[in-house]
């Protein structure tokens, strides 16, 4: 493609150079350059993209997209503003706008997002209309699948993946949106249909350093990305109102609102609600009339993520049956309350639940559920927000009848320096702190314990568990790997509960 061509999805570039050069590929990252790049020198939170410049040019790079004015001598040089949001507009450009002519959801929100992108997928397929889905887990259509180091990539591959997968016949698309994407404008070059706002709760205030900050970067997808548009001139907005921020984005969406609530008067309600160890069976009120459902998700998070998923396929014009049996024909989430297949009479659980709140759903389902005791391994990320450690502990430990605190992702981080971080949110309780050793004999007094080695605080808990206990391991969910240091390593909490189980024998 031309690079005229793709400067003229911008507003006021400034070109040094040739625009009718030839554009062969897009590329931010100067280790990867290929002869007929166009590159884009990001300025990132460690280093300033015009450093790369140089070893850009040597790769092949034919033209520079930065922030201000490069010495490069036979390179065309276009100075923008903003260079993500220069890169984000011309890689939908370059790749043909695959978000173009079909369905696209967006789901923003702290909790609830990859559920919910499994729903709505659910619901599309009974419309008639194959997803893809992008999200925590993967990227995926059909047999495409690939692997997904962000909930949202950048730009150049997030497009680049919407086309492999449209190309490979997804006739909609159904994303997690994070708020790191919004901020740096990752998603300005999709065309969405429907917005989804979960909730907000704290995460990610290493990043944001406040509520406000991370509400606004939220706020963008209801505002600036979801204005109606002679391409997509219908757009609608999903909104809970039962979490604090969700009034004020109702109030500020750019597009018409479906609401949703569980305790108030809404566009979508709940008539009626079950809950049990099988799953939730529900009645619901809607724009529509009356929508009846059973769902083998648990708990009443979970049915906030069902109202959300209905919203969507109303507001995509989708029928109450197609609605009705998406939700129900979707049986399972990976690492979202995924069960460890055990003969021993105990509950394994594994969960991707990283936050306070995620945490506390979690347990507060659990504890309606239980038949005995609750034991819970949990930890915290490494170079992550610090602040939210303790108040994971006191959760954890409120709510369980153990609570293990052992290692999550380190990093670069000391692994016993978090473990306190989080153990100072419980020792005010005043329980009882057992070592390791003490958990071989079990135990029958509520209390937590501190075992920095995953797999040791796993083998520990469920070696002191007993038949009726439920036993949850919680804040890596799906994911397969360990971060200790700057190296990953294979782990998969639910392999290794599966491998503890075995040492019960």
């Amino acid at each position: 493609m031309k690079l005229a061509q793709l400067l003229n999805c911008l507003a006021s570039p400034e070109l040094s150079g040739d625009a009718g050069i030839e554009i062969e590929s897009l590329c931010y990252d100067s280790r990867k350059v290929a002869p007929g790049a166009l590159f884009f020198a990001l300025r990132g939170v460690k280093s300033d993209g015009t450093e790369f410049v140089e070893a850009a040019v040597k790769g092949g790079a034919v033209a520079i997209v930065a922030d201000r004015p490069c010495a490069c001598p036979g390179v065309t040089v276009v100075v923008v503003p903003d260079p993500r949001l220069a890169m984000s507009l011309m890689a939908a450009a370059f790749y043909g706008t695959p978000t173009r002519g079909i369905p696209v959801v967006g789901i923003t929100g702290t909790n609830g997002k990859t559920t919910t992108t499994y729903l709505v997928e659910g619901i599309m397929e009974q419309a008639g209309v194959p997803a893809a889905v992008l999200g925590t887990i993967s990227y995926r259509f059909g047999e495409t699948n690939i692997p997904a180091p962000n909930t949202t990539p950048e730009s150049v591959d997030l497009q680049a993946i919407l086309r492999e997968l449209v190309d490979h016949g997804a006739r909609g698309a159904v994303m997690e949106v994070s708020s790191h994407a919004l901020e740096q404008h990752r998603v300005d070059g999709c065309l969405f249909d429907v917005a989804l706002f979960s909730n907000l709760t704290r995460d990610h205030l290493d990043y944001h350093l406040d509520m406000e900050s991370y509400f606004k970067s939220k706020l963008r997808l209801f505002t600036d990305l979801l204005a109606p548009t002679a391409e997509k001139p219908l757009r609608r907005a999903v909104v809970n109102l039962d979490d604090p921020f969700g009034p004020r984005i109702a109030e500020k969406a750019a597009a018409p609102v479906l609401t949703y609530s569980m305790t108030g008067k809404a566009d979508i309600s709940v008539a009626e609600a079950e809950f049990s160890v099988d799953g939730i069976r529900c009645r619901l009120n809607t724009p529509v009339g009356e929508i009846s459902l059973a769902s083998e998700l648990l708990g009443r998070f979970n049915l906030y993520n069902i109202l959300s998923a209905v919203g969507a396929g109303l507001a995509l014009g989708y029928s109450k049956e197609a609605i009705r049996a998406g939700i129900e024909g979707h049986k399972r989430v990976p690492g979202r309350l995924e069960r460890v297949e055990t003969e021993e009479g105990i509950t394994v659980l594994v969960d991707y639940a990283h936050t306070g709140d995620a945490l506390e759903n979690v347990l507060s389902t659990v504890s309606e559920l239980k038949t005995d005791r609750i034991i819970t391994i949990f930890g915290c990320g490494g170079d992550r927000d610090k602040g939210k450690r303790p108040v994971m502990g006191e959760i954890a430990a409120r709510y369980s009848d153990l609570a293990v605190i052992t290692s999550d992702n380190p990093r670069t981080e000391d692994p016993q320096a978090i473990l306190e971080d989080v153990r100072a949110g419980i020792l005010p309780l005043g329980l009882r702190e057992y070592g390791l050793e003490e958990l071989a004999a079990g135990f029958h007094e509520k209390g937590f314990a501190t075992i920095e080695s995953r797999r040791a605080a796993i083998r520990a808990a469920l070696l002191a568990a007993h038949p009726g206990d439920i036993v949850l391991l919680a804040g890596k969910g799906h994911e397969d790997y360990q971060i200790v240091g700057t190296e990953k390593f294979h782990f998969d909490d639910r392999e290794e509960a599966a491998a503890a189980l075995k040492l019960r024998g």
